[in-house]
Formats: C-alpha cells, sequence, structure tokens
C-alpha cells in the first residue's frame, strides 16, 4: 500500500512545489454532510437516475476493458477536481482489472479533433471526459460514433444517448453546507464577510455560487447575523498566481474565510491566506473543495467540501465491466454520499499519503488530524453544527430541493434574489421559513 501511494501521490503536483492529494486507494474516504457522522462511517454511495436510456453491453467476455481518461485542459495536479477523476479511475483498475489510458488536451480547440480520433480507433471501451469544457465536443462526435460509449462527468449534453451517460453533482447541497460553516467562523474571526475564488463562469461554478450564498443566508436567517458574500471568478483552474491575486483582494476587503473553488488556481489562495496570517496582516481561515485539502497547511484550512469526482469515475467504468450500462443522466448529492465534506478519517488517510510523499512540511498525519479537529473546535461552533445538520437532513430527506439554472441569466436572478433575503428563489421544491 505504502509503495503504491508513493508512486501515485509522486505523480501529483509536478506543476507546483506545494504537494499532492493521494491516490489509487481501494478503500477511499468517504465526505460526511452532518456533524454526528464524523466519528463514524457513512452510507454506501448509490446513484440516482433521471433520465436514462438502457443499452446492452457489447464487451466481448474475457476481454480487457480499455478506458481512456480525458482530463480538462488543466491535466493532473490541481489538488482537487483532475486528480480526484485519477483516484477513481485507478481504483478501477486495481479493483475492477481494466486498462487505464490518460490524456489531457493541450487547449480547448484539441478537444473536438482528439476525441474523435479516440472514437475512431474504436480501441477503447469506454471514454471518459472530466468536467464542463467536453460538453460540445461531445454533442459534435457522439452521433457519429454510436457504438462508442462516452461518460462525461460533472455536466450535460442536455441529449439522451444510449451510448452516453453524463454523471453530474448537486453541487448547490455541499455548497449550501461550506456557506454555513463559512459564517460561523466568519463571526469566531470577528467579521461578518466570507469569500470564494472560483474558476471559471460555468454552470457546476453557477450551482455552488447559488448553494453558497443559500448557505450564508440561511445561517443569517437562523442566527440573526448578517453575512456578506465576495464571490470572485477568476477565468483559471490553472494559475496559483491568479489565485493568489484574487484572494488577497478578497482579504483585504474583508473576508475572514475563503473558499477554493478553482482547482489549481485556489493553491494560489490558500498560499495568499498562510502569508496573510503569518505576515501579521489579520486572521483568515480557507476551505478546500473536491478532496480533503486540510493537509496542506491545517492550521489554515480546517475543513474541505467533498465532491466524489472519483466515484463518478469508477461507476461509470463499473457499468461497463459488469454489462450494465445505462445511458442517461445521473445526478449525486448528499442523499447518494456524491457531496458532502470530509470527516477526520477522510482528512487522515489523505494526510497519509501526502506524508509518505514527504509534503507534510515537519507534520505526522496524526499531527495533522488533530491540528484540524482543534481547529473545527475552535471556530466551528455547535450552533453552527446543529445548522449544518438541520440543512443536510432537510437536503437528504428531499424536503428541499435546489433548482438547477438553464441559464447565465436565471443564474444572476437566483443569486439577485437570494442577496435580497429571499431563500426560496434558489429552491425548486420546499421554502424556508
Amino acid at each position: 500500500m505504502k509503495k503504491v501511494a508513493l508512486l501515485i501521490v509522486g505523480l501529483f503536483l509536478v506543476a507546483i512545489v506545494s504537494g499532492c492529494i493521494g491516490g489509487g486507494t481501494t478503500t477511499t474516504p468517504k465526505p460526511t454532510a452532518t456533524a454526528t457522522e464524523m466519528k463514524g462511517g457513512s452510507e454506501e454511495t448509490q446513484t440516482q437516475t433521471q433520465t436514462q436510456a438502457q443499452t446492452e453491453s457489447q464487451t466481448q467476455p474475457g476481454k480487457k476493458i480499455k478506458v481512456a481518461v480525458l482530463f480538462d485542459v488543466g491535466g493532473r495536479g490541481d489538488l482537487s477536481f483532475n486528480d480526484m477523476a485519477y483516484l477513481g479511475a485507478e481504483r478501477a483498475k486495481k479493483e475492477l482489472g481494466v486498462e487505464i489510458e490518460y490524456m489531457t488536451p493541450k487547449s480547448t480547440s484539441d478537444m473536438t479533433y482528439l476525441l474523435a480520433q479516440l472514437a475512431q480507433s474504436k480501441e477503447y471501451d469506454l471514454i471518459v471526459l472530466i468536467g464542463f469544457l467536453w460538453t460540445d465536443p461531445l454533442n459534435k462526435v457522439a452521433d457519429n460514433f454510436p457504438d462508442q460509449k462516452f461518460a462525461l462527468i460533472d455536466s450535460t449534453t442536455g441529449k439522451v444517448r444510449p451510448n452516453e451517460v453524463d454523471i453530474l453533482f448537486r453541487e448547490q447541497e455541499v455548497a449550501a453546507l461550506m456557506g454555513v460553516i463559512a459564517s460561523g467562523m466568519a463571526y469566531e474571526l470577528g467579521g461578518d464577510t466570507i469569500g470564494a475564488v472560483a474558476g471559471m463562469d460555468i454552470p457546476p461554478l453557477w450551482k455552488f455560487h447559488i448553494g453558497y450564498l443559500f448557505g450564508a443566508k440561511y445561517f443569517e436567517k437562523k442566527t440573526g447575523k448578517p453575512v456578506k458574500l465576495l464571490w470572485q471568478y477568476t477565468g483559471t483552474f490553472t494559475d496559483t498566481q491568479v489565485g493568489y491575486n484574487t484572494a488577497m483582494q478578497l482579504l483585504q476587503q474583508g473576508a475572514k474565510v475563503l473558499y477554493g473553488l478553482a482547482g489549481l488556481t485556489h493553491v494560489g489562495m490558500f498560499n495568499a491566506v498562510i502569508d496573510w496570517n503569518e505576515e501579521g496582516k489579520g486572521k483568515a481561515l480557507a476551505m478546500g473543495q473536491d478532496a480533503s485539502q486540510e493537509w496542506y497547511a491545517p492550521k489554515y484550512i480546517p475543513i474541505s467540501g467533498a465532491k466524489r469526482v472519483d466515484v463518478a469515475v469508477y461507476d461509470a467504468i463499473k457499468m461497463v465491466v459488469d454489462g450494465t450500462w445505462k445511458g442517461g443522466i445521473v445526478t449525486l448529492g448528499l442523499k447518494e454520499n456524491g457531496v458532502g465534506y470530509w470527516d477526520l478519517d477522510g482528512v487522515k488517510q489523505f494526510a497519509e499519503l501526502a506524508y509518505q510523499a514527504g509534503k507534510l512540511k515537519g507534520m505526522t498525519p496524526d499531527e495533522v488530524v488533530e491540528i484540524v479537529k482543534e481547529q473545527r473546535e475552535r471556530y466551528i461552533k455547535p450552533y453552527v453544527w446543529d445548522i449544518v445538520n438541520e440543512l443536510a437532513e432537510k437536503i437528504k430527506s428531499g424536503e428541499i430541493v435546489f433548482k438547477t439554472p438553464k441559464t447565465h441569466e436565471e443564474y444572476e436572478k437566483i443569486i439577485e434574489e437570494l442577496k435580497k433575503g429571499n431563500l426560496s428563489a434558489a429552491l425548486e421544491k420546499g421554502s424556508v421559513d
């Protein structure tokens, strides 16, 4: 296990000095949605198919399944989205015995050509596409190769095809919980302002924005404490310097807690928060997303949201291996354990992988967990966990269901209504009294 972990972790973050997230384990840590689950396990991951068209598996018996995993243009080393996809594929390689090839397009203009080339080769039983940027290329290619199976992760073409499965996340659900937590931490730090360093202005980030603001306003409604949100798109998932500069601007505007939603870019945000504290400019905290990122600076990153891209990738591959392939649209949320936040067991597992690769900067995994535990107890008070638990249960039970905006205009209208305190504007079902 240690050798596998060292090999995988050593491959991460070739583009930056800081480190890695881990990889290749057969039992990956699971996120939790409530404070009471932090000491225990969590439910088995499930998938909820909203729209699906079934097709028979055409894989020959005894043939080794071959899968191509195509990252977005950011590629590996982002500590979050692409690296989590890698974890899921490596798990499938180990558990299911499939052959995996990884590729990263040089630019967005290369994506359609690369996808068509791979489909035409008939070499792969499944082509897995990571991220929203693959949506248009897949729409252009999928119908031309009806015998080629495609899995689009974190986006949808909006079309139901027997050779295509789209696996989406209900990002509003995790972001809402993180919005409550960020708000509570901001008040413990002596402020009322939270912020986010976001990547590109695309639908998955619209959902994060809606959820994060909803959580802040939910906290405000429950406590009577006003919360201001500073949201900034950077336009990139790959530029740590942009992330650093953006974070510094938000901190200067009074943000006490920053939420990283920009892949590799928000590693720069982490560095800015570290410098802000250690240079005596003020007190601030950061929150990670997708992978457990607390280990990177546990004193300043007490919690990370989870978006189980690894689960989505693994499940797509498993459908091909098992002969249970179903085209259509699948969504993962709190109920399916597809999103949440990382419990202390998850924090430790990622910290152990980082430690084995020599990336922990003088700490042991147990020390990371102890620091994170202390920081959570210091900055996330019991009344905040109560609000988080209450909201999580409403989401899991289906009492409230978030809207998914179909256009940028609809997204902007929801944000404007939320700013006014109209929480129901973000909901497809239910209301907040």
